[in-house]
């Protein structure tokens, strides 16, 4: 097997993140215009919706791991979805420090009728 040339590595590179940035544009685009979501709002409730079957809220920190944004993004992408009434946030009692995010019922509400708008236009772009 032959090595990869270092252009084949940057095309690589650019044909990766030329695909990730039209997929986001759309699907920013769709769940804004379809379900008043943008593509971050609906990441979060994504990763809250799957985590529930397991446990009914996720820390903070765990969130952040799970939807590659910033501790200051996600701070702010949990605070529109709280004032929206679609998370609530609690104190960890364990650990002062600790915030716990969780889905209300108008959360899984506006995921549900959200999802299958994410899933295809990811089936449109990534298949």
């Amino acid at each position: 097997m032959r090595g990869v040339t270092e252009n084949e590595l940057v095309s690589a590179w650019r044909d990766l993140l030329g695909r990730y940035h039209a997929t986001w544009c759309s699907l920013d685009r769709e769940l804004r215009e379809g379900h008043g979501l943008g593509a971050s709002e609906f990441e979060v409730l994504d990763q809250l919706s799957d985590a529930c079957c397991d446990k009914p809220a996720l820390r903070m920190q765990e969130l952040g791991k799970s939807v590659q944004l910033s501790q200051s993004a996600l701070s702010r992408v949990v605070a529109r979805l709280e004032a929206d009434g679609l998370v609530s946030r609690s104190l960890c009692s364990d650990d002062r420090r600790g915030i716990y995010v969780e889905l209300t019922e108008d959360g899984r509400a506006r995921h549900k009728a959200a999802a299958p708008t994410h899933r295809s236009v990811l089936a449109a772009n990534l298949a």
